[in-house]
């Protein structure tokens, strides 16, 4: 009864009802764009990460990478065999975020009236996100480190 007595008659009630609804729900919209433009620096800053790392560990590998080409490995091979190193953090870290996200997204959907259930299918396609964007990342890094001459890599030895 207080929220009806506050408002003069001659406003709207449903227009100024509307502009509080905008009120509460404005810092969370102005959240959801600050996580989005975060979210965008941290998966930025990561495939640089992603990337330093893939270099450093083709850089480390030359001359493996380099024998196994004089042995008879492929390319492809090669791109698979430092591909799935990777794959394999990139699987570890999916299954230990995983369940802390949904706990923390749980809890923080509970202070909404109106709320939207989670669904598996978001974090499958994060997931699958995530992966694609490491094997895009690592995948050009070790066909470089692939096609490179073994004799390049093997002639100071």
């Amino acid at each position: 009864m207080a929220l009806l007595k506050s408002y003069p008659a001659s406003a709207g009630f449903s227009s100024t009802l509307e502009q509080k609804f905008d009120a509460l729900y404005s810092t969370e919209v102005r959240t959801g764009k600050l996580f989005g433009y975060f979210s965008v620096l941290a998966i930025f800053i990561s495939c640089l990460g992603l990337l330093g790392i893939s270099v450093f560990a083709a850089e480390q590998r030359t001359k493996e990478i380099g024998i196994r080409k004089v042995v008879g490995a492929s390319s492809n091979n090669i791109v698979k065999m430092l591909n799935r190193e990777f794959v394999k953090l990139v699987a570890i870290a999916y299954v230990i975020s995983c369940p802390v996200a949904y706990y923390f997204t749980q809890n923080w959907l509970q202070n909404f009236v109106f709320r939207t259930e989670l669904s598996w299918w978001i974090f499958a396609v994060a997931g699958a996100f995530v992966l694609i964007i490491t094997l895009l990342t690592v995948s050009w890094q070790s066909y470089i480190a692939a096609r490179r001459n073994p004799v390049d890599s093997l002639r100071y030895e």
